[in-house]
């Protein structure tokens, strides 16, 4: 008899396990001559020398489904442990699977347009109006990043600039204030990586959320680095932020010009570097519009009712242009 420990480390145990252990239940009836105890990420197997190791080598390619997929149907533990290689689910298109194996991919020409972008550049900007999906997208392909060992960690970063409100007035102390912030980043985190996991990761930095105020100082290696809301930062702000950029790291920084929030004499720090960096090599930029919203189809109305208020109001305003020249002219002839 031997005794192995096996290491399921990539795996939430929740999904690994199955609901009330039935996968672990299912995996002891196939092996009905072995002792096996689970205990979070760790296996202990008791049994025949030769048994023992066909084990460990089956569990192992469990494990690398379930960490591919964030699933473990009861037909691929069958087919895997009698020998039958699983059934691989369609990659085309997908970024990665989410949670209960929802798959996540690119679902406009726009949001396909910034996966092969940040493919090949290391800093990629996308920008356009809200519900387009450019930070879900991101925050995908840092997540698929790390799941493929890439990179060791994903930092994720929204300027804490108020849209009305004002931090003072909120309860709570600086993290209660900020946190609001920063849900829609934790949003999608939650639906692309179980909870337990997503917890775990928290707790020992692998992903790192943090106000963009918090970036001062660090040079960021091995990463994927999102910066989220950029139209809200300014000059010097995100000058900081991309020099954040280490060794083996990329970075996304997504924001809507239509949606400063900044006081009307501060310059938005996305529109200068977008103009400062735009003939950069190695710096890609994918813009989205209208046609990539992907919320509730009234969004896109209601985006396309602001637009035509934008237009008219500038044709208002340069109209009363004009017609302050032709009095000017018009004053000066009398005079």
């Amino acid at each position: 008899m031997i005794e192995r420990i096996i290491i399921v480390d990539n795996v939430d145990p929740v999904v690994f396990y199955g609901v009330n252990n039935s996968n672990i239940q299912l995996i002891r009836n196939l092996f009905p001559k072995l002792r096996l105890a689970a205990r979070g990420n760790v296996m202990k197997v008791i049994g025949d020398d030769s048994e023992t190791s066909e084990f460990e080598t089956k569990i192992k390619k469990l494990a690398d489904y379930c960490a591919k997929y964030n699933q473990l149907p009861e037909d691929v533990i069958i087919d895997t442990i009698k020998g039958a290689p699983p059934k691989e689910l369609k990659m085309d298109d997908v970024i990665i699977y989410g949670v209960n194996g929802k798959p996540i991919s690119g679902r406009t020409p726009n949001q396909q347009k910034l996966v092969k972008t940040f493919q090949k550049n290391d800093l990629t900007f996308a920008l356009g109006p809200a519900g387009t999906g450019k930070t879900y997208v991101a925050i995908a392909l840092a997540v698929r990043a790390l799941k493929n060992k890439e990179v060791r960690k994903i930092i994720l970063s929204r300027p804490a600039v108020e849209a009305g409100e004002k931090l003072g007035f909120l309860p709570g102390d600086m993290k209660d204030k900020i946190d609001p912030y920063l849900q829609p980043l934790y949003d999608a985190l939650e639906d692309m990586i179980p909870a337990n996991k997503l917890k775990e990761y928290m707790e020992t930095n692998v992903i790192q959320i943090a106000p963009l105020a918090f970036m001062r100082g660090r040079t960021l290696n091995e990463a994927v680095i999102v910066l989220d809301e950029a139209q809200n930062t300014t000059t010097h702000q995100i000058k900081m932020f991309l020099t954040r950029l280490g060794m083996g790291a990329k970075m996304i920084i997504t924001g809507d010009m239509t949606q400063i929030d900044l006081p009307h004499s501060v310059q938005s720090g996305l529109v200068q570097a977008t103009n400062i960096l735009r003939d950069v090599p190695g710096i890609g930029k994918v813009e989205f519009d209208k046609k990539d919203i992907v919320r509730h189809q009234l969004v896109q109305r209601i985006v396309e009712a602001y637009e035509k208020h934008d237009e008219h109001i500038r044709a208002i305003r340069k109209a009363e242009k004009e017609a302050a020249k032709e009095t000017t002219k018009t004053d000066n002839k009398i005079q």
